[in-house]
This record gives C-alpha cells, structure tokens and sequence, in this order.
C-alpha cells in the first residue's frame, strides 16, 4: 500500500492542524496505523497509533490530550487532529501501515515496539512564534 501524508505547515504555539493520511487505489481499514515523529536531533517516536478491529488507541504522554487520531472509512483516511501546539511539536511526521496480521497487537504495541512495514513520506510540522 502507498501512503500519502499531509496537511503539516507552520502554525504558531496554541494553533492546530489536521494532517491526513491516505491510501492511493487501497482501503486502510484493514490496516494498523501509526502517526510517528521525527523531531529534530531525537529518534522517531509513536505519537499516536490505532488498531483495525475496534479502533482502540493510544497516544504518547506528551501530546494525550491534544492530539486525535482517528479513521474515516468513506474516504479510506486516518486523520492526526493536533490541537494546542507546541514548539517542541515541531518535527517531520509520517503516517505508517501494516496489517498486522495473524496475530494482532494493542495500539500501544504498535506505536512504541512493532516495525510496521509501509511509511508514507512525511509532512513537515513546524510550531513557531
């Protein structure tokens, strides 16, 4: 599956965005995914990750209660709101995929221990004043 991510931009402290993340000539609803960021001189992290089955989530301590992940089947998106941005938000952030399958995992699972095997290219999230 090819994944497209967008939506970033520079916003400053205490605004929002919507990044989306799409799926050219495929539907993501059977799909694991994963919002990671790579901010600068830190390792990628799992900010925000949600399963298939029932949707179940999890986010990271530092953006829970800000950020939302969540699916629109329609349109084959999952969608990262992030509201009350901060500056240490600031990174290159990319959507990533994986079936998960046979097994299955917990959303937690897959945001801070699992590979997952399809990335999109990133979308660049800068908070500045």
């Amino acid at each position: 599956v090819q994944l497209q991510a967008s939506g970033g931009g520079l916003v400053q402290p205490g605004d929002s965005l919507r990044l989306s993340c799409g799926a050219s000539g495929s539907t993501l609803d059977n799909y694991y995914i994963g919002w990671f960021r790579q901010a600068p001189g830190k390792e990628r992290e799992g900010i925000a990750c949600i399963t298939k089955t029932d949707s179940s989530t999890y986010y990271a301590d530092s953006v829970k209660g800000r950020f939302t992940i969540s699916r629109d089947s329609a349109k084959s998106t999952v969608f990262l709101q992030m509201n009350s941005l901060k500056p240490e938000d600031t990174g290159v952030y990319f959507c990533a995929a994986d079936p998960v399958w046979p097994v299955s995992v917990s959303a937690h699972y897959y945001c801070t221990i699992y590979a997952p095997e399809f990335w999109g290219q990133g979308t660049q999230v800068t908070v500045s004043s």
